[in-house]
């Protein structure tokens, strides 16, 4: 069969944070890029800024159903619109510690490393900061890595509620520090009075995929989004692509490009891998190493409403400040534990939404609690994997570390008793929510252990990119979106200069 005619120079599967980075990227190049998108523009609405309709109603929940190991059906909290998850992430950009590039003893195993070190990915990490509009301060924080060039904006301010826990927090000894966001709160607030966390961003004062990489991407006139289409398989001959038919409005197509990229997320782009096999690739493109979908990490996460029936908490977005003390130590023997931050604001509305309880005692909850999380990382697990099942999703997520995050969940509950909020009501993030999903098709220099190499081009196919999530050999313990971005801006450049 002939292969389909070119239709541009690199076609992009996605416009989250990979994908629309990585366009941002070789945008002024001049080549031609396609970046294709399955869901549409999220457009301004009352909901966008209203918690009961997200939380309550479900008005952005996705109807997309998966399954776990078991076949139960799964209703996952990703989305898909253009800038993917991170229209409703919650902006929080911070760079992996430096030692999470190499083995790191947990008191449940060894993170394998990374083959390339944090001085291989610093500079474009700074360049990721630039085009995020990351506000931030490195100071505070002994975990911090070098940078190369300062944040580009100073820090969120803390709201006077969080100033006082900030200073409770510091007179135990702990080290609180800025949380590096992506948000120009003034321009938040505008729009209305609350937080971003889970709220949709939809007049930019978010610095989201599509505020920011997609549109700097897009502002070059050889770059083009295409929404509304969803890539269905990769064909490939040998070992090269030649070929992504996707499905746009019930019609089936095959669209052509000498370099094929996917970004469609951690869980997406290895289904789309398996779901692709063929005679040359029985077991899914890029999966001769029979790692691809598996070696899937989510982190650890435990929200925390810290309760005091005689306080409250006057917040609005609350989300600044966090603790890193536990990160790199904390355990029986010195193992790592992992980072502690801000919750973004629950309210009552949120808080009926999410626990099920009357309005009015999730309002008097709400008012009189202090909204924190811990996250410890996830461990890398070949068991723990993506498969494609009779057309269909299955996720099969075996949590690692537990014993880690629950010293960290403890650690964290002793500091707010002393911080004066003396009942805390924990609960762990379900499989249903996105998270910080990644691992599913690593990034390393054996192609009999990784999928793709330190350049993320597939070890088994010479012209196929991988610029997500799922490249990421390790889950470290703080939130990935920057971490893909500063990836995505090196391949970018290796891109630029290796391919025609």
């Amino acid at each position: 069969m002939q292969p389909a005619p070119h239709i541009a120079d690199l076609i992009i599967i996605g416009s989250g944070m990979g994908g629309a980075t990585l366009a941002a990227a070789l945008a002024p190049t001049g080549r031609r890029i396609l970046i294709l998108e399955r869901g549409e523009r999220l457009r301004d609405s009352a909901q966008a800024r209203d918690p009961a309709a997200i939380f309550q109603r479900g008005h952005y929940k996705p109807n997309e159903t998966w399954r776990d190991i078991s076949g139960e059906p799964l209703h996952p909290g990703n989305y898909a619109c253009v800038g993917g998850n991170t229209k409703f992430y919650g902006a929080v950009l911070l760079r992996y510690r430096a030692e999470d590039f190499a083995p790191l003893r947990h008191i449940e195993g060894t993170t394998p490393g990374w083959p390339i070190a944090y001085t291989d990915l610093e500079p474009w990490y700074s360049k990721a900061e630039t085009l995020y509009r990351v506000r931030g301060d490195v100071a505070g924080d002994p975990t911090e890595p070098p940078h190369s060039a300062p944040y580009p904006f100073p820090p969120v301010p803390d709201e006077p509620d969080i100033q006082r826990l900030r200073a409770a927090f510091a007179a135990q000894g702990l080290h609180v520090s800025a949380l590096p966001l992506g948000v120009d709160i003034d321009a938040w607030l505008k729009r209305a009075p609350t937080g971003w966390d889970a709220f949709p961003c939809t007049t930019g004062a978010k610095s989201d995929a599509e505020s920011c990489a997609l549109a700097e991407a897009l502002s070059h006139p050889n770059v083009t989004l295409q929404t509304s289409t969803r890539a269905i398989r990769l064909l490939a001959d040998a070992r090269r692509v030649t070929g992504v038919e996707v499905d746009r409005f019930g019609t089936r197509e095959t669209l052509s490009a000498p370099v094929i990229v996917l970004a469609a997320g951690a869980i997406l782009s290895s289904a789309l891998l398996l779901a692709s096999a063929n005679e040359d690739h029985p077991q899914g493109l890029a999966n001769a190493s029979d790692q691809v979908g598996r070696n899937f990490m989510n982190h650890n996460l435990t929200g925390m409403v810290a309760y005091n029936p005689f306080r409250r908490n006057r917040t609005v977005y609350e989300k600044t400040i966090q603790i890193n003390d536990f990160y790199l130590t904390g355990g029986p023997n010195g193992e790592p534990l992992g980072n502690i931050q801000m919750l973004g604001r629950i309210t009552g509305p949120i808080l009926a939404g999410e626990a099920g309880l009357p309005l009015w005692l999730s309002h008097h909850i709400a008012d009189h609690s202090i909204h924190i999380m811990a996250m410890s990382e996830d461990l890398p697990n070949p068991d723990s994997r993506v498969l494609w099942r009779n057309g269909e999703v299955v996720l099969d997520w075996k949590k690692t570390n537990t014993r880690a995050h629950d010293l960290l969940v403890q650690r964290l509950k002793q500091a707010m008793r002393k911080a004066g909020w003396p009942i805390t009501l924990a609960r762990g993030f379900p499989k249903s929510k996105p998270s910080h999903q990644c691992g599913t098709n690593r990034m390393g220099a054996d192609p009999r252990a990784s999928v793709v190499d330190a350049n993320l081009k597939a070890h088994d196919l010479d012209n196929l990119y991988i610029c997500d999530a799922s490249v990421l050999p390790t889950s470290a313990a703080v939130n990935p979106s920057l971490t893909i971005a500063a990836l995505a801006l090196r391949a970018g450049d290796h891109i630029a200069k290796a391919q025609p």
